[in-house]
């Protein structure tokens, strides 16, 4: 049983929540474990899991620019200096094992584990492989994946790959649903079906901007639709509706922020989002039909081959944001809640993509590497 674990993953929320996950589970399964975080100060990280109350111990760090610049010879110090801090760190600690979920903070942290010779692991939760995995990979001794399409990035050490899934995957499975939650949180109706419309925690412009422009055709709908803009650009949504004298129907709410979305997600017939590795897992644990618009702003276009993971088998429409726009956007919504037996059989493909006993796969191989 693994005792002592040292996570880090770091950036965005997408990389905190699988380590967050893998904690909470090993910690059902083992009280006494403990588990120190490493990640940068000025991520995301810093605030999540300290809030969390697991012990965090902040490096500095930077990703190497694509194109020649000094900022690489900044990267390359912090890089060094950061993996010689670990090492330390690693030495006080004492780790059963070391697992990394992305992002730069775990170059340094992962390739001084596997130079210390620790057990390691790191998680790619996306459909092609980072920079900074695709650096770890020649150092760690396993590779968990979500996507089946991403083991073609590890070909040369692809005796080390495991399809594991995605943890946030059981997460969601197990989390209490609420069969009143439309109307409790929302002044909604339980009984309609229900299209959320989101970009992200963070919220996407164009998403925003397509969704706001069809919400006077959603009046008298036989559907009600949740709208998620993120909080930076609410205050701007709604004065703009303001402005332009635009009402919002009742079967339709605007809000900065989707609380509880595990919840809610269980309570939904369709969701336009992004395609994000979090989020299609979620929807693919859950079983639920999806409108996706892949960020184009990512590096390797990943977003864009998460969702065609999904659009190929069935599981989801696929709308290119440069193809976005109001008419489209409604067009497919109304086509899909006018055909319930199509979104039915979407969810069914959905679901048989998810993995929902991801973080369980993922304690296997630790437990196999840690042995």
């Amino acid at each position: 049983m693994i005792q002592r674990i040292i996570l880090s993953g770091g950036g965005t929320g997408g990389h905190i929540y699988p380590a967050l996950s893998i904690y909470h589970r090993l910690k059902e399964l083992n009280p006494q474990l403990e588990c120190l975080y490493i990640g940068s100060q000025t991520g995301l990280e810093a605030d999540i899991v300290t809030k969390a109350n697991i012990p965090f111990e902040a490096i500095q760090i930077q990703g190497l620019k694509r194109s020649l610049s000094l900022e690489n010879l900044k990267a390359i110090w912090y890089m060094n200096s950061s993996t010689r801090k670990v090492k330390r760190l690693i030495r006080e600690f004492q780790p059963d094992v070391v697992v990394g979920t992305g992002g730069y903070v775990c170059a340094p942290v992962l390739y001084a584990a596997a130079q210390s010779g620790y057990p390691t692991l790191i998680h790619e939760q996306n459909s092609i492989p980072g920079l900074t995995n695709k650096f770890l990979s020649r150092y760690v001794d396993r590779i968990g994946i979500c996507f089946q399409e991403a083991a073609s990035g590890f070909e040369k050490v692809s005796h080390k790959v495991r399809l594991t899934g995605n943890p946030r995957g059981q997460e969601v499975v197990n989390y209490p649903m609420d069969s009143e939650i439309l109307s409790k949180q929302y002044g909604l109706s339980d009984s309609l079906p229900t299209v959320l419309i989101f970009g992200g925690s963070r919220g996407a412009p164009a998403i925003n901007q397509a969704a706001i422009q069809i919400i006077e055709n959603l009046q008298g709908a036989p559907y009600q639709v949740i709208i998620g803009t993120g909080n930076v650009h609410y205050d701007d949504i709604m004065l703009e509706l303001k402005q332009k004298h635009r009402e919002i129907p009742d079967n339709v709410r605007i809000l900065p922020y989707i609380e509880n979305m595990p919840a809610v997600f269980g309570a939904l017939d369709l969701v336009v989002c992004r395609s994000g590795a979090t989020t299609l897992t979620e929807l693919t644990a859950l079983g639920l039909a999806s409108i996706l618009v892949p960020s184009p702003y990512v590096t390797s276009n990943h977003q864009y081959h998460n969702a065609m993971a999904l659009v190929d088998k069935g599981a989801a429409v696929l709308i290119e944001e440069a193809d976005l726009s109001a008419e489209k956007l409604l067009e497919q919504v109304n086509r899909l809640m006018s055909q319930p037996e199509a979104i039915a059989q979407m969810g069914q493909q959905a679901k048989t993509l998810g993995i929902v006993d991801a973080t369980d796969r993922i304690i296997e191989v630790l437990n196999e590497i840690a042995e």
